[in-house]
Parts: C-alpha cells; structure tokens; sequence
C-alpha cells in the first residue's frame, strides 16, 4: 500500500507539472496573439492615415508626408512618397515655367510678325499717293522687303512646329554636306551681295555622310542666315568629313549667352529684331537630334563658332 501510494503521488506531481507548462504556454500564445494583433492594428491605421493623405493632399500644395509608427519600413515609405512628390513639383513648376516663357515668346513674335506688316501696308498707301514713277519704285522696294521678313518669320515658326510634330521623321540616304551646303550658299548669294560680303569656304568634296537632304540644308541654311543677320563681317564656313562648322564675328560679344544661344525665342541681348524670330538655331538643334548629330556654339575673341558633327 506505501509503495502504490507513492507511486500515486509522483504521478499527481508529474501531471500538475505538465498542466502549469500548458497554462503556461498559453499565456504566452495569448499574451503574443494579443501583441501582434496590437501592432498590426497600428500598421493598418497608419496605412489607412497614408492613404488618405495621398488620396486628399492638393496637387499643387507643398504638403508632405509624416510617419507616427517609427519602424524603417514606415519612414522608408514616407521617404520614397515624399522625394515622388518633390519631384512632381520640380516638373510642375520647370513645366510652368516653360508654358510662361513659350508664352512670352508668342507674344513677342506676333509683335514681330505685326511691325513689318505695318510697314509694308505704309508704303504701299505711299504708293496710292505717289505721282513720281520712281518713288514708287523705292516705296514698292521697301514693301517687298518688309513682306520678305514676314516670310522669313513665317518660315522659321513652320519648321519648328514641322520638327516637334511627333509623326516627324527624317529619311536617310547617303548625301555629300559639301554639294548640300554649295545649293544653301548658292541660293543666299543675293543675301550676301546685299551686305558686301565674300565668306570663305573651304569643303571636303569627297565626304558621304548617311543624313536627311531637306533637313540638313535646313540645319546650313538657318547657320548661314544667323551669320548673316547677326554678324560684323563675313562667316568662314569650313567642312571636313562630317563636320561643319560656321565661324564669324559678332558685333557685341558680350550681349551673347552661349548657354542659351539654342533656345527658341531667344536672341542675343534680348533685343528683338524683324530679321527673326530667334527660332533659326533652335530649329538647328531639333533637326541635329533628329539626324543622330551634334551642334555645339563657343564664343572665344569675339567670334562665334558653331559646329555640326554628323554621323
């Protein structure tokens, strides 16, 4: 009977032990299901405060994400929302400010479309009131030639439109840039006759470039006008292979930013001028990019020297 008893009584220990552990165990569980629903509860209302902050935040307001829960997963999101969002307002506001400066741009080319207009419509009322078959002859002169600036104006404003057109497209074909750059020069002679100048033209005949005929006619014909309208003496064109360049002096140096010599509208100093739209060379640089080249300008002792390096 002691021996049964005994036995009896290490059994009851044993399983009271076995039944704290379970006890135990639970808690444990329970204590760990009770933390992790607490914390997935935070995440989830933090994720619930993001997402009405994106869904309520105004475009163009500067207001930013913030993180209560202050886990790296939280602030890394935080983070990446908020360089998103000042990278949008960069864009919006360089987007922004370009839509102000095309803008100005029109307004200022539209004045320069109206002044020739208006001279050319003067003169030929003088025309009306003239008896004198020579004065009539001068006055009629000086309306042709208001009437060209407003052509040349018209030009350059359709072939930027033309080359930023998406359907745009240029078409290869093997091409010499010295017998397309002989037909540009050849057919601005009466430009340069009127000023009294000579250039000189050094070409490599032998060169045969893949490129786009029109577009690269176009490319030395607006080069060769902006030398003309805008420099003190005679250009000196050169070709070698692939490479054109265009060099000639400026009456004012300093009135030039080289930086921005190929955005549209601009022109040197800020003065505006009937002789342009200050479209030619950023027309220059659309078409290079479209052809695969290059166009660099540099200014070094008063001359101005751009460079067109095609493939």
């Amino acid at each position: 009977w002691r021996a049964w008893r005994w036995r009896w009584a290490c059994a009851l220990e044993r399983t009271c032990r076995n039944m704290n552990g379970f006890v135990l165990a639970g808690v444990a569980i329970a204590a760990f299901a009770a933390g992790a629903a607490l914390v997935s509860f935070r995440y989830e209302r933090e994720l619930r405060r993001m997402a009405r902050f994106l869904d309520q935040r105004e475009p163009t307001g500067n207001a930013r994400m913030t993180a209560f829960v202050r886990t790296r997963g939280v602030l890394g999101i935080a983070r990446g929302v908020n360089a998103e969002l000042n990278e949008l307002q960069d864009e919006r506001i360089a987007s922004q400010q370009a839509r102000q400066a095309f803008q100005a741009g029109l307004t200022c080319l539209s004045h320069d479309i109206r002044t020739p207009l208006a001279g050319a419509q003067g003169y030929l009322q003088l025309v009306e009131d003239e008896a004198d078959p020579a004065a009539k002859e001068r006055y009629l002169s000086a309306a042709a030639h208001r009437l060209d600036d407003v052509r040349v104006l018209l030009d350059d404003l359709f072939s930027f439109a033309q080359v930023h057109d998406p359907s745009f497209e240029v078409a290869y074909e093997p091409v010499r840039p010295a017998d397309v750059l002989g037909d540009v020069l050849a057919g601005l002679y009466p430009q340069f006759r009127e000023r009294g100048w000579e250039p000189r033209v050094l070409l490599d005949d032998e060169a045969v470039v893949q490129a786009d005929a029109e577009a690269l006619a176009r490319i030395f014909r607006n080069l060769t006008a902006n030398a003309l309208r805008h420099g003190a003496a005679a250009p000196v064109i050169e070709q070698r292979g692939g490479c054109v360049t265009f060099a000639n002096l400026v009456a004012d140096p300093a009135a030039i930013d080289i930086d921005r010599l190929f955005e549209r509208f601009y022109q040197g100093g800020g003065a505006r001028s009937s002789a342009g739209a200050g479209l030619g060379l950023a027309i220059v640089s659309q078409l290079a990019a479209a052809l695969g080249a290059t166009v660099a300008a540099s200014l070094e002792g008063g001359v101005l020297r751009v460079t067109v390096e095609l493939q």
